[in-house]
């Protein structure tokens, strides 16, 4: 392969993986558990900063979703950046962090999140998936507390749950920590 076919490819398993990300947010809004051998490799791995989800192979992640879903109302996940490494030893393998927001219903009440996933790609069968995505937060919080959640000095800005929890970031940072230190 000359560098020209080479950068080419490149600029098209990016756009494959950029929409592989949007798939992913239409998949989770619309309940589409069906589309999920399309996004995930077999062995997918799904985390959580907050270490509520640790979830290991596709029909785990399928189940964990679905109970997932039972709580949530609707959702309309957002993507914003994203930042694709490609592994230079391996042409099916690449690195992302991605950042994004919801707007979402749980247990009957509107939320808003603010996330960051960290993810690597392979390509699996011929097509761009996810192996592991790992989701933090910033802030997961009622919308009648998003100001709230905002403040300075506030670390417990993931309340989606019955007690509220420290963020996942920006005060565990390494950057965060030596700016402010």
């Amino acid at each position: 392969m000359t560098t020209l076919e080479r950068r080419i490819q490149r600029l098209e398993d990016r756009v494959e993986i950029e929409e592989l990300i949007a798939h992913y947010g239409l998949a989770m809004d619309n309940r589409d558990v069906a589309a999920f051998p399309t996004l995930f490799t077999p062995d997918i791995v799904m985390r959580s900063g907050d270490g509520v989800m640790d979830t290991r192979g596709l029909a785990a992640v399928t189940a964990m979703f679905e109970g997932r879903f039972r709580v949530l109302g609707p959702s309309n996940h957002f993507t914003h950046d994203k930042i694709i490494r490609f592994d230079e030893e391996d042409p099916d393998r690449a690195t992302g962090l991605l950042l994004s927001h919801a707007e979402m219903q749980r247990k009957g009440q509107p939320m808003l999140a603010a996330m960051r996933y960290h993810d690597r790609f392979r390509r699996h069968e011929g097509r761009w998936k996810f192996e592991e995505r790992l989701l933090t937060f910033f802030y997961y919080v009622p919308t009648h507390e998003y100001l709230d959640a905002l403040g300075p000095g506030l670390a417990t800005r993931n309340r989606a749950y019955d007690t509220a929890t420290a963020a996942d970031w920006p005060e565990s940072l390494p950057t965060w920590r030596t700016y402010y230190r």
